[in-house]
């Protein structure tokens, strides 16, 4: 008989200042600084729209900063459909939509290739529609 229960705590593959380059690259900025500002916007976005397995899962595959970041927020009680997310972000911010949009792209393609297919497949399949185009995967609508 084997033991396939999963490990107790994935160790994240990058160290946080590994995560913010490979943010800086994706987003194209010109300055570690900026990509820090939007992963942190959009990790304690995110933080207030994860529940549950997912959110402890994902916080374990993530740099420890990241996942404080992501932890410390508390779930909202109304979750936002994706454009909405974009929406508060911007708000939070005071920043335009389009260049948040841009962020939360540039966050959340890396966060999708650290949680791995299966857990961003359950993670899209918790949250609101919207997110796969803004975790860097297609949308699909279900046959009629």
């Amino acid at each position: 008989m084997s033991d396939r229960r999963a490990p107790l705590q994935h160790l994240p593959s990058v160290t946080y200042e590994q995560m913010l380059e490979k943010v800086r690259y994706q987003g194209a900025y010109p300055a570690r600084e900026r990509a820090e500002e939007a992963v942190r916007l959009v990790l304690a976005g995110l933080g207030r729209q994860l529940t549950g397995d997912e959110r402890v899962e994902l916080a374990s595959r993530l740099p420890f900063e990241a996942a404080r970041i992501l932890t410390a927020q508390i779930p909202d009680t109304q979750p936002l459909t994706g454009w909405a997310f974009v929406q508060d972000l911007a708000a939070r911010a005071g920043a335009p939509v389009a260049p948040t949009r841009w962020d939360t792209g540039s966050v959340l393609g890396v966060v999708a290739a650290l949680a791995g297919p299966e857990l961003l497949t359950r993670i899209l399949g918790q949250l609101p529609s919207g997110y796969a185009l803004l975790f860097g995967r297609a949308e699909l609508a279900p046959a009629a």
